[in-house]
C-alpha cells in the first residue's frame, strides 16, 4: 500500500461545513494508516505498560488510585480530542498513549485487585469488544477508520481502542504465562501473527477493515512485551533497563515522530486528498 505525500493545502469552505447528520465532508478525526501510525502506536502501547508499571511502583497511591488519576487525566484529553473539528497529532497521540496506560490498568485491576482469572478477564473484554463493533456497525453500518467524522463514530472508535488496550492486556499476559515464553519470544511471537495478517490482507484480500482492527489489537502485546523485555530485570528474562529509563526513551521518540507529524502533517487524510485532487 503507497502514500501519497505532498504539501498541504487550506480547506476551503465547502471542507469545513457541518452536514445536518453532524458530518464534516473532506475531514478525518483520526491519522491514516501510515508507517508512523504503526510505528508510534507501538511506542505506545510499550509505554503503556512501562508506565502504568512506573506509576503503580513509584507513586504510591496504590493500583486504584493511579487508575483514578490516569482515567481523569484521559479524560481531560479526550475533551480536546472532541473539541477538534479534524485530526490533530499533538492531541490525538497523548490520547492514545493515556488510554493505553489506562487500558492497562483496567486488566490489572481485574487481574490483581479482583482475582479475575486472565482466562475469564480475556473473554469478557473480547465480549465488550465484540458488542462495541456490533453496536458501532449497527449504527454507522461502517467500521471504517477513514470516516470517523461525526461524534457518534469518534465516541465508538474511542471505546473501541480503549477496549483493544485491555483485552491486548489480558490475552498478552494470558499467552506469556501459559506458554511460558519469555519476553522477546513473545513479542516474536506477535510479530509474526501481525505479518500473518498483512500477509492475508495484501495477498490473499483479507478485508482491509477487519486486517487493520486485528493488527490493532496484536500490536497491544507486541509493545507489552517490548516494553517487559527492555525493563525487567535480568533475572526475569529482561535487559534490566527499569521502567524508569524504558518510559522516559519510549516518550522521548513518540514526541519526537509527534512534533514531525504534527509539522509535517504527513498522515492527515485531508491533506493527501487536497494533493490529489489539485494534481
Amino acid at each position: 500500500m503507497t502514500y501519497e505525500t505532498s504539501q498541504t493545502s487550506t480547506p476551503s469552505a465547502s471542507d469545513t461545513q457541518v452536514s445536518p447528520s453532524g458530518r464534516r465532508p473532506g475531514w478525518n478525526k483520526v491519522p491514516e494508516a501510515t508507517v508512523y501510525f504503526w510505528v508510534v502506536k507501538v511506542l505506545c502501547t510499550t509505554v503503556g505498560e512501562t508506565a502504568a508499571d512506573l506509576l503503580d511502583e513509584k507513586a504510591g497511591l496504590g493500583l486504584t488510585g493511579v487508575s483514578v488519576l490516569m482515567s481523569a487525566l484521559l479524560a481531560v484529553v479526550l475533551v480536546a480530542q472532541f473539541r477538534n473539528t479534524a485530526y490533530r497529532a499533538g492531541v490525538y497521540w497523548p490520547a492514545v498513549a493515556l488510554i493505553s496506560v489506562v487500558g492497562t490498568l483496567i486488566s490489572d485491576n481485574l487481574t490483581d485487585n479482583l482475582g479475575v482469572p486472565l482466562e475469564t478477564g480475556t473473554t469478557v473484554f473480547a465480549v465488550v469488544l465484540a458488542i462495541v463493533f456490533v453496536v458501532w456497525y449497527r449504527h454507522e453500518r461502517t467500521l471504517s477508520i477513514h470516516h470517523i467524522d461525526t461524534t457518534g463514530r469518534e465516541s465508538f472508535y474511542w471505546l473501541a481502542v480503549l477496549f483493544t488496550f485491555a483485552l491486548g492486556t489480558a490475552a498478552g499476559d494470558l499467552v506469556s504465562e501459559r506458554m511460558v515464553l519469555g519476553h522477546w519470544l513473545s513479542a516474536l511471537l506477535f510479530a509474526l501473527v501481525i505479518a500473518a495478517v498483512a500477509l492475508a490482507h495484501f495477498s490473499l484480500g483479507l478485508d482491509a477493515v477487519w486486517s487493520f482492527w486485528i493488527v490493532y489489537l496484536l500490536t497491544r502485546p507486541l509493545g507489552a512485551s517490548i516494553g517487559d523485555y527492555l525493563s525487567q530485570p535480568t533475572g526475569d528474562g529482561g535487559l534490566g533497563m527499569g521502567t524508569v529509563v524504558t518510559s522516559a526513551l519510549f516518550l522521548t521518540v513518540i514526541l519526537g515522530l509527534v512534533v514531525h507529524l504534527a509539522v509535517t502533517r504527513k498522515d492527515e487524510a485531508h491533506s493527501r486528498c487536497a494533493a490529489r485532487h489539485a494534481a
